[in-house]
């Protein structure tokens, strides 16, 4: 079977996710899909674990970006969806993308995420993720006509953080229009503490200056508080949820700081 859609899974020391993301895409109701995995140097069961659900096993490094860029390299589909390791899949995930690449003609598309977890400060996190559903500043695309994709030059291997946002203002200046699916990823935080998730944007400071200088305008607009978590959002959510709403702005503030 030629698959439609090339689906590329990044990975590194990813085996506490990585059976359940696999599994959730052998599980997709379309069917002509290839799934490429692209592992950056793992020591634990990574590989072992992907090879159970493709042979199309690589390795390459330095970081996602080129792990991204070398998938759809060897991609076969006239598509491609890319994510992360910690993503789980609505089985109807891809179906519902290429639908809209058939009726809509979509060459680009976003799949919303809701972030899952154990603790605190994961649910802390999924209030947080719960506010840029439908926001297009916040949210980027995952799915891609391979064309396209290629057209405009992939991931950016000199990002590691903005990478992703980077691409999509890429696409946005061809003037092709960006499509939603209505069915949502679920993001597997883990279990998040208040003082790694600041660290987190620590490690990516440096990338995140160099987006910032590359896209003024808009980067001003994304890193912008009121801009992410909008007025009216902002009274409804902290009516029902004054805990969440507090301890978000709290870790919000922290990771600005560490940004820095």
């Amino acid at each position: 079977m030629i698959p439609n859609i090339s689906i590329i899974i990044t990975t590194r020391n990813s085996a506490r996710t990585l059976n359940k993301c696999l599994k959730s895409l052998s599980q997709q109701t379309y069917k002509k899909i290839e799934i490429i995995v692209v592992d950056n140097n793992s020591t634990d069961n990574t590989k072992k674990i992907a090879r159970k659900y493709t042979s199309k096993v690589y390795n390459k490094g330095p970081e996602r970006s080129a792990q991204r860029n070398y998938g759809v390299f060897k991609a076969k589909g006239n598509y491609v969806l890319v994510h992360d390791s910690d993503i789980y899949f609505h089985k109807n995930s891809v179906k519902e993308c290429i639908k809209l690449a058939d009726n809509k003609n979509a060459k680009a598309i976003i799949l919303p995420e809701k972030s899952i977890g154990s603790g605190f400060w994961t649910k802390v996190k999924a209030f947080e993720r719960s506010f840029y559903v439908g926001n297009d500043l916040i949210e980027a695309v995952r799915f891609f006509e391979r064309k396209i994709y290629l057209e405009v030059g992939g991931y950016d291997e000199n990002l590691t953080a903005c990478e992703d946002w980077d691409l999509t203002n890429k696409i946005r200046a061809k003037q092709i229009k960006i499509f939603r699916t209505n069915s949502s990823l679920l993001h597997d935080e883990g279990k998040l503490n208040l003082f790694g998730s600041s660290s987190k944007k620590k490690y990516y400071a440096k990338w995140i200056k160099t987006y910032k200088n590359r896209y003024p305008e808009i980067s001003k607009k994304q890193f912008s508080f009121f801009s992410r978590f909008t007025f009216d959002k902002l009274i409804i959510k902290g009516l029902c949820h004054p805990i969440l709403m507090c301890s978000m702005i709290l870790m919000k503030g922290m990771e600005w700081l560490n940004a820095k």
